[in-house]
């Protein structure tokens, strides 16, 4: 199909007239000597096929004496499958999406319809398709009948998804400072996350792994033009967490979603790249979950409380980390720094209150602060240009909080680098130098779902924090 010379909003008009039907066909899974596999099959109008998986090893929480409920099990991966399927729907964007393998209220139809136009709210704005929640596609139940619910095992263990950057770690020392087991879940790893994990003293056996494998041939419309863009990965990281958390009898699920994540990317827009680790997602989760899967299981953000730089007080208290942590999408593959992007960039400005000179420069190889090039991404940031990055990054506010404060204490006046001397003139310093660190420190989000004790440790934890600094 040739779609070269069309614009990414002529494809979709295009493709969605060349194609009707998305169908969720079904989902198969068996257990093997090396764990659970799990394979979907999804098609557009019987043209394309595609068969993502995933593979959850054994470890020391899951075994192959595991005993479960099949139905049970269905319930868990038929959810995952209406979240995988997103990935393989934006290539092509069809009307209406037929799900075969169970029913599906109103509700939840709706819940669905929700996660999938806002957290492609950054693909359609990106590729400038022009469309809206109530239009932009059908879901379509066939079946009679409605997934069961699931058991699940009371138990104050949590499970903590490691992402290899600063956000998961302070988690996991939080949720072992309060006594109880923390259980790593780390999808796909790479190095930074299992690094961390080993940081942490954990070895393979203790930690859930999850293998998530792309059908190829996504790969392959992608290569010939067909629609792409980013897809709510956190999403998927809560729900294939439902299906973890009954394999290895764990109904806690501590997210590491902290306030920042909830202000919109782009000014003036309901357009968030960070969209499924928003409170509304959170909640909107919470609340399907406990209609429809399990009363028990218990997911939420432990950081939600907390803004990006009380997040970098409490790491800076884990030096263990500073060598392995890694917060660069562009690096990941080669845990690296690239030194080069608005992530790094920013937690390098994050981190610069709380760790001296030397110690950034060590972790990132350089001071980015010298860096002329990334002056662009600095503007983004701080809020002098308009849009922030399409990255997981905190608000302009604790941005500018935290280069007023660098840019006055950490560094001598006649040895000031080149961003922070530019910053330095700019009316976002003007606006933010009097602001106080240590108040900024003492204020909290109290849209969470903490329970008070909880909430009590963190507040005591970073009270040390800041006065370690």
């Amino acid at each position: 199909m040739y779609l070269s010379n069309k614009t990414n909003y002529e494809k979709f008009i295009f493709l969605r007239k060349e194609y009707s039907e998305f169908i969720f066909e079904s989902f198969d899974y068996s257990f093997k000597d090396d764990g659970l596999h799990i394979v979907f099959e999804f098609s557009v109008d019987q043209k394309h096929h595609f068969s993502p998986s995933l593979l959850y090893p054994y470890n020391s929480h899951f075994t192959p004496k595991l005993k479960i409920e099949i139905e049970e099990l269905n319930t868990l991966i038929f959810n995952m499958g209406m979240i995988e399927l997103i990935s393989y729907w934006k290539a092509i964007c069809p009307k209406k999406i037929i799900v075969k393998p169970y029913k599906l209220t109103p509700s939840q139809i709706e819940f669905w319809k929700k996660i999938y136009y806002h957290g492609l709210g950054e693909f359609f704005y990106l590729n400038n398709i022009k469309t809206n929640i109530e239009d932009f596609v059908e879901i379509s139940p066939e079946a009679e009948n409605l997934a069961p619910k699931v058991e699940f095992i009371m138990s104050e263990t949590e499970m903590i998804p490691i992402g290899g950057g600063k956000d998961s770690v302070v988690s996991l020392e939080l949720i072992k400072g309060m006594k109880k087991e923390a259980v790593p879940l780390i999808m796909n790893p790479r190095g930074a996350s299992l690094n961390s994990a080993y940081a942490a003293g954990y070895k393979d056996e203790d930690i859930i792994f999850i293998y998530r494998k792309i059908d190829k041939h996504l790969l392959e419309l992608n290569s010939q033009g067909y629609l792409n863009g980013h897809t709510p990965f956190s999403a998927m990281l809560a729900f294939s967490g439902l299906i973890a958390g009954k394999l290895c009898n764990i109904p806690n699920m501590a997210l590491s979603n902290e306030s920042s994540a909830n202000e919109s990317t782009i000014a003036g827009e309901d357009i968030n790249h960070q969209y499924s680790k928003t409170i509304e997602f959170e909640s909107d989760f919470r609340n399907y979950v406990k209609e429809n899967i399990s009363e028990i299981f218990n997911y939420y953000s432990l950081l939600r409380p907390l803004s990006e730089l009380q997040i970098a007080a409490l790491f800076s208290l884990e030096s263990k980390y500073n060598r392995v942590f890694r917060s660069c999408n562009v690096g990941s593959k080669t845990d690296s720094w690239c030194g080069k992007c608005p992530k790094c960039l920013f937690t390098f400005i994050m981190m610069s209150p709380f760790l001296t000179i030397s110690e950034l420069e060590q972790i990132f190889g350089k001071n980015l602060f010298q860096d002329e090039e990334l002056l662009e991404y600095f503007k983004e940031l701080s809020g002098i240009s308009e849009n922030k990055p399409f990255e997981c990054v905190g608000t302009v506010d604790e941005v500018n909080i935290a280069l007023a404060y660098t840019a006055q204490f950490v560094y001598k006046k006649d040895k000031i680098p080149y961003l922070l001397d530019y910053y330095l003139k700019t009316d976002k310093f003007k606006t933010f130098k009097n602001i106080d660190l240590n108040k900024a420190l003492e204020q909290f989000d109290n849209e969470h779902f903490l329970n008070n004790s909880n909430f009590n440790f963190i507040k005591e934890r970073l009270q040390w924090a800041s006065s370690k600094r």
